[in-house]
């Protein structure tokens, strides 16, 4: 190879194409930090870093299909490359780390908001990729609104609670379902009957039952349903815990 060869990648039309897509790079990580922070504000396991690379990285393999003149130095072949096949390959990638942070915890599926929030993180890359810089934004702020403020008002509307009820009972008790479903709702609950699950362990019998409040307003606290069961003479164990999707 000679210098020439070298020189190419350092001419001024080859620096400006690097500056332009370097300052694409950090609108990316700059829009994704700012939705990270809000999710490691709340507590959430994916941050500022895992937003701010996710749309970094985004705009990174979105943009540099805008400057294929200049790839190799100029040097390469006369390429027209299809930027909708990059988008379908972020898409892609995406899906997998989104994957990743969702979790199943009995009837409770944890982490679909910020699987998808990751996914409109890599969205806004793809947006200041192509250019569409004020879109980018805008969507940076609507995801920021939607998962800050959404939830706020999601506490406002009408809506049914669902709990997971465990209860063990001793050897030789005979729990009656209908029994339990009659006492659940006197206190403002339905017992979803498909949800029942009977199990044994060390001589017991477990029962987890989901219940959904028939009017959240009017139905006795998770509190005090655990107060009640533990005065129970049959039940041995128990659990009162909030569904989460």
């Amino acid at each position: 190879m000679s210098l020439d060869t070298f020189s190419a990648y350092w001419t001024g039309s080859a620096l400006a194409a690097n500056g332009l897509i370097a300052l694409n790079l950090l609108g990316g990580l700059l829009l994704g930090m700012l939705v990270g922070y809000e999710r490691s504000y709340h507590g959430r396991a994916a941050g500022m870093r895992t937003y701010g690379l996710v749309s970094m990285a985004s705009a990174a393999l979105t943009v540099f299909a805008g400057y294929a003149g200049a790839w190799y130095g100029g040097a390469g072949p006369h390429v027209v490359p299809d930027p909708t096949r990059v988008v379908q390959g972020v898409v892609t990638g995406i899906g997998f780390l989104g994957a990743g942070v969702i979790m199943k915890d009995g009837p409770n599926i944890i982490g679909l908001t910020t699987a998808a929030s990751i996914w409109t993180a890599s969205a806004m890359g793809v947006l200041v990729g192509v250019g569409f810089y004020g879109a980018a934004i805008t969507l940076a702020l609507l995801c920021m609104a939607s998962l800050s403020l959404l939830h706020r008002l999601e506490s406002f509307l009408p809506r049914r609670s669902t709990l997971e009820l465990s209860l063990g009972f001793g050897a030789g008790t005979l729990p009656d379902f209908d029994e339990l479903a009659t006492l659940a709702r006197s206190r403002g609950y339905e017992v979803l009957r498909d949800s029942l699950v009977v199990t044994g362990e060390a001589g017991q019998v477990l029962w987890r039952v989901a219940l959904v409040a028939v009017d959240r307003a009017n139905a006795a606290a998770p509190s005090h349903l655990a107060h009640e069961i533990a005065t129970t003479a049959s039940v041995t164990r128990f659990s009162v815990a909030p569904v989460r999707h």
